[in-house]
């Protein structure tokens, strides 16, 4: 027999989806903010957990200072970025093409004379200056096309300084309200899906925390190697080099667009041996960190492969914009997560 609805279950069933349809369009605009400011904030919970505690369990007063600590370790570094990319990038761009220019046909004295590997290096040195001429009409083809695309990262960082802001002040409230948002998190999640739904969400919570910890840990100790590495060669702006690097250690190919690209313009500027310190330092170094530190933090921790990282940084920027680096591997981490666990429990039934 085919249940029957009466009329004031319908227009209850009704005004309910209106309802979360309304609640859905309201925040929209900022569901990445809200999204990222809930990653943070459970990533954070125990240090808030502890200023609460030594504060008298005071909710108001430790959500103060947590977002005072997410001013100075967020807002603050990505103000600075943001101020200074837009110069930098012009900067860069414009000296491209000169740097290309200055290449001599032969490889420099220092260079030929380098022990064991000179005379290959040399060789390799003259056969691309064969074809000089055309590689520098392929870059001038190209160079407007990558001015363009410098306006639109130096947009994408203006952006993102503006979406973390609303981060910081949308944790505030999480922080504040925090216990009580949990505890009906928790209430929902064991109406709805039992056990299963508390426990879900336990996973969910410890998955955001350990990728969290792998993204934020390895682009912190690969930034501070790069900065150091800035500070040794003399490249200017090493504190401005070292945020980018930040930011961008989540792609693989991120970083060495920036000791790369400092180590050009060393050479550009008639420092070869500092520019192969650099390049050397970059290889040697600073991406050693990245292949040692990322795999132990994120693949060991939360068993996220690599490759879902990338897809995650890559997917997150067009979702979500600026934010959506680290927005985006959480997400799919914590779905890889539950879709692990749900394949277990059902492995553990047939069993």
């Amino acid at each position: 027999m085919i249940p029957t609805i009466n009329t004031n279950q319908l227009t209850r069933i009704t005004l309910v989806l209106l309802l979360i349809t309304g609640c859905f369009y309201v925040l929209r605009p900022l569901m990445a903010a809200i999204l990222l400011s809930t990653i943070i904030c459970v990533f954070t919970w125990p240090l808030y957990h502890s200023l609460w505690s030594r504060f008298g369990k005071r909710d108001t007063l430790a959500a103060m200072m947590m977002t005072l600590l997410l001013l100075v370790a967020l807002i603050l570094p990505m103000a600075y970025l943001a101020a200074n990319f837009a110069d930098f990038t012009a900067t860069l761009v414009n000296q491209f093409q000169p740097i290309l220019q200055s290449l001599q046909p032969h490889a420099p004295d220092w260079m030929r004379n380098l022990p064991i590997i000179g005379g290959q290096v040399s060789e390799a040195w003259e056969r691309a200056a064969v074809s000089h001429e055309e590689l520098m009409k392929l870059v001038s083809q190209y160079y407007e096309p990558l001015r363009t695309f410098s306006l639109q990262a130096v947009q994408l960082v203006m952006g993102g300084l503006m979406q973390l802001i609303l981060v910081v002040f949308i944790a505030f409230f999480f922080y504040r309200d925090g216990a009580r948002l949990g505890a009906g998190l928790m209430t929902i999640a064991h109406k709805l899906g039992g056990e299963l739904g508390r426990e879900v969400l336990t996973l969910s919570r410890g998955t955001v925390r350990a990728v969290m910890l792998g993204i934020f840990g390895t682009a912190l100790a690969q930034a501070l190697v790069a900065l150091v590495g800035f500070e040794v060669a003399g490249v200017p702006l090493p504190l401005l080099l070292a945020a980018i690097t930040f930011f961008l250690s989540v792609i693989p190919v991120g970083p060495p667009l920036v000791w790369g690209g400092a180590s050009l313009w060393l050479y550009g500027h008639g420092e070869p041996g500092w520019a192969l310190f650099m390049f050397l330092y970059g290889l040697l170094v600073i991406s050693t960190v990245d292949n040692v530190v990322k795999p132990i933090l994120i693949s060991h921790s939360s068993h996220l492969p690599i490759l879902l990282v990338v897809l995650g940084v890559l997917g997150g920027i067009v979702a979500f914009g600026f934010i959506g680096i680290f927005l985006g591997p959480t997400l799919l981490a914590v779905a890889l997560t539950l879709v692990k666990h749900w394949i277990d429990l059902h492995n553990q039934k047939v069993h």
